[in-house]
């Protein structure tokens, strides 16, 4: 004999009713509205997230930066000054070509490596060497910009000007001032931002908390910040 269908109450069959969507009537209402954008991420932390959407508008802003600089120098008609030559510094009576940008851009990577050892030490809740690890990263970006100063000095020094240059195109210290500029700005925030960080963590601050990812949030900063280095290496110093 046939088994008679199953009924609602079959838990095997039975799917649950989903209730209709209820409109929350005033200001409450406007409130979920306006927050359902959360709902749509809740499995992307709210932070991260941030840090994501602020380092793809710094993205565009360096791509517009460099894009522009690529097209001056392309359809200018005054030479361009020879990076090798401009860059270089005198040690020992020779003269030795991009010495000080390569030894800046060592010292911004191996920030990375740094960076990298604190986000893995937060993670594991070793906070005195995550801390220490994110005052060297701090440590190292206040030597690249320390360095990035004395570049600065050198060429006003041998009159280069947002205006004028008198190695060639006056496109060259506008370029040059404007981009190097503008990341050296990043890398001093960056450093602050790190320093506060650390000195949260080793307080235990986000030890009471259980939650050390904005040591993770800062190294996405830190890691973007050296990503950019890497074209303005690339682009202003060899080409």
């Amino acid at each position: 004999m046939a088994s008679p269908p199953a009924g609602p109450e079959d838990p095997g069959l039975s799917l649950p009713l989903t209730p209709p969507d209820t409109l929350v009537p005033g200001w409450q209402g406007i409130a979920n509205d306006w927050s359902s954008d959360r709902d749509a991420f809740k499995q992307v932390p709210w932070g991260k997230a941030m840090m994501w959407i602020f380092l793809l508008s710094d993205t565009f802003i360096f791509s517009c930066f460099l894009t522009g600089y690529m097209s001056v120098r392309i359809s200018t008609t005054v030479p361009w000054p020879n990076p090798s030559h401009v860059f270089a510094l005198t040690i020992g009576g020779a003269e030795i070509p991009l010495i000080l940008i390569a030894i800046m851009t060592f010292v911004l990577i191996s920030s990375s490596g740094t960076m990298a050892m604190a986000v893995n030490f937060a993670y594991r809740r070793v906070r005195t060497k995550c801390a220490a690890l994110m005052l060297a990263t701090a440590a190292f970006g206040v030597t690249f910009v320390s360095m990035q100063a004395f570049e600065w000095s050198k060429l006003i020094a041998e009159g280069v000007r947002p205006w004028a240059n008198p190695m060639g195109a006056a496109q060259f210290g506008a370029s040059f001032f404007m981009i190097t500029g503008f990341h050296g700005l990043h890398v001093s925030a960056g450093v602050i931002y790190l320093s506060i960080v650390a000195f949260k963590v080793l307080r235990g601050d986000y030890e009471r908390s259980g939650n050390y990812q904005i040591v993770e949030i800062a190294g996405l900063y830190w890691h973007f910040v050296d990503l950019v280095w890497v074209f303005i290496f690339a682009l202003f110093y060899l080409w």
